[in-house]
């Protein structure tokens, strides 16, 4: 069932499942929380009450937001955790992976763990050997394209990239869907926002972050030419020992729905290690 939380500039749209220490689900740019469809019910059998929410200008959350960066969406997570009574574990993918970063370090308090998918959480450097990677140069173009011009089909031309090898059995459900939302009005207007929004604001906050951090990557994720070593830098950032670096072999951009099994295989052992530590 569709809840909504009112905070400044709009409102959120999210939905709540299960039992237990709260999890939020955080999207990335051009989605909705639909992502999650295949992750969350494995959070929830595993013990957790997990919140998945549609950030601003996704899904069925409004439109209309003055602004995109990944600070303003880790101030409407914190305004979510605080609603539904934190702490939380924040789950952030792609774009949100920077957001979850800035909301765990802004309020300590709040967020006992951070879980980081394919993350774009630090300043982004092209070298020019990057281009010689076939699936980073196609994944590139298409996705500055969709930004650049607003384009639903270059979008979608992404994605088609962006998962390779297997798909969810919806896919078609999954495209369908995603295609409807991007073109209701204001839903593009979101992803250029945010795809224009650079991650330096995370990177800067990386060093402040006090609780552990998984990041999570897919060998073939087409958003970088070497996603180990994207990877590895980011927990480099991160305060000694508090970072882990997890590879999915053979996942793209979104690991969480090509592999749910394995990506819930990672997190569920990493929120039960670190609430016994606590």
């Amino acid at each position: 069932m569709t809840e909504f939380l009112a905070v400044e500039g709009g409102t959120l749209a999210y939905e709540v499942a299960g039992e237990g220490p709260l999890v939020v689900l955080a999207h990335g740019v051009g989605d909705s929380r639909h992502a999650y469809r295949a992750l969350a019910p494995r959070l929830v059998a595993a013990g957790y009450r997990v919140a998945a929410v549609d950030l601003r200008g996704c899904g069925e959350s409004s439109t209309g937001w003055a602004s995109w960066s990944r600070t303003d969406v880790a101030g409407d997570l914190l305004a979510l955790v605080r609603h539904l009574g934190g702490p939380a574990v924040l789950v952030g993918h792609s774009f949100s992976g920077g957001a979850a970063t800035i909301a765990a370090a802004r309020e300590p308090e709040l967020i006992d763990a951070v879980v980081e998918l394919a993350p774009f959480t630090r300043k982004q450097s092209v070298r020019l050997g990057d281009l010689k990677v076939r699936r980073f140069r196609k994944g590139s173009l298409r996705l500055i394209g969709a930004g650049l011009f607003g384009s639903l089909r270059l979008w979608r031309a992404y994605l088609e990239v962006a998962y390779p090898g297997v798909r969810p059995a919806d896919w078609a459900e999954r495209i369908a869907r995603i295609e409807a939302m991007m073109r209701e009005p204001g839903r593009m207007k979101a992803l250029r926002g945010m795809g224009r929004s650079t991650p330096t604001d995370a990177g800067e906050q990386l060093g402040n972050v006090r609780c552990p951090v998984l990041v999570v990557e897919g060998t073939l994720d087409p958003d970088w030419a070497d996603p180990h070593a994207e990877g590895e830098a980011i927990v480099a950032a991160l305060p000694d020992g508090l970072g882990r670096l997890e590879m999915i072999e053979g996942a793209g951009h979104y690991a969480h729905d090509q592999y749910p099994d394995q990506v819930a295989a990672l997190v569920v052992p990493f929120l039960r290690a670190e609430a016994a530590r606590a």
